[in-house]
């Protein structure tokens, strides 16, 4: 298989970081744990498996976890120590829009919050096929006024996977927005975001074989029970198609071993090329949800750095710039 360098001219909007042999090593024993169930995991019978994952995300310490509900919308804050006061990340937790829940996420969200040195909430949004397109946009943007009314001035927006999706389609559509609330935003982080459900990305071909955990049927079956008939080519359905001009600062991480390596590639081409201040980070030999896996891989750790330093950049600056 190509390595992202050789697939594509490396621009100035995107860092290639190599694997380390340790990493591969690790690499190599997830491979065979998580082979045998590749494009497995399909509907509302894979949630109890889905969340099983991610409640083993390794817990970051000091991070106490609590439930509430912002906008209407129920969810868990993810409370480090020693946070600064006004500023929250709202989390977008991934899941196929099918699958995934807030009380899985905390620690992954937990980490996070802690690499910023912030508060995070993580809202259960509504989950397909009970509730289709468009409930979970709606439930996403009211958890974000609802933080906004809450008290915070400063809010920066991240996902992951299809979570990726809705915090990026809101990213986009509050560039637009006539809404003093919109000023509290200060940026985004999309982890392998979901970007296209039309699924035209050379990459479900190019990285068929070497991602472990998707295959094009199980995304296209998953995406249609959310979606329901809708338009895919809707920007809030796919945010590749949104209109990117006056988005805020955003940086997406990919692994260079996943079906949606496209997915990030062309959204942060698309963005960049409107304006925005937009960077992509692809991680040689990674696959889907690598972040999950901090403590055991470096690529993890150091990728959760890079994620807590711009957003404490971000918050650190005047809004909306």
């Amino acid at each position: 298989m190509k390595t992202f360098q050789e697939d594509h001219n490396v621009a100035s909007w995107a860092t290639v970081h190599t694997v380390s042999t340790e990493d591969q090593i690790a690499m190599t024993a997830m491979r065979a744990a998580v082979g045998p169930n590749k494009g497995k995991l399909r509907g509302p019978a894979a949630r109890a498996p889905f969340d099983a994952i991610m409640e083993g995300v390794a817990a970051p310490a000091g991070v106490i976890y609590e439930a509430d509900q912002i906008g209407g919308v129920p969810g868990w804050w993810c409370r480090p120590n020693d946070v600064r006061p006004d500023q929250a990340v709202m989390h977008v937790h991934g899941g196929w829009f099918n699958f995934g829940s807030a009380q899985a996420f905390r620690h992954l969200v937990g980490h996070i919050a802690e690499s910023a040195r912030v508060v995070a909430f993580v809202p259960d949004y509504a989950l397909a096929p009970e509730r289709q397109y468009p409930a979970a946009v709606k439930d996403i943007r009211a958890t974000y006024f609802g933080l906004v009314d809450r008290g915070f001035s400063k809010v920066a927006i991240t996902g992951d996977s299809a979570g990726g999706n809705l915090a990026l389609g809101l990213l986009a559509h509050l560039a637009s927005e006539v809404d003093a609330r919109r000023d509290c935003l200060v940026g985004g982080v999309a982890l392998s975001p979901v970007t296209d459900l039309l699924f035209s990305g050379d990459s479900w071909s190019t990285r068929a074989e070497a991602d472990p955990l998707f295959i094009k049927p199980q995304a296209e079956g998953l995406a249609s029970a959310y979606l329901a008939g809708h338009d895919a080519l809707d920007p809030f359905a796919s945010p590749l198609y949104a209109r990117l001009e006056g988005l805020v600062p955003v940086r997406v991480h990919v692994g260079n071993d996943e079906v949606l390596l496209d997915d990030s590639v062309r959204f942060v081409e698309r963005a960049f090329a409107a304006g925005a201040d937009a960077r992509l980070d692809v991680w040689e030999g990674m696959i889907h949800g690598f972040l999950g896996s901090v403590g055991r891989l470096a690529a993890a750790t150091a990728a959760l750095r890079l994620i807590g330093e711009f957003l404490t950049d971000r918050f650190a600056k005047r809004q909306y710039l």
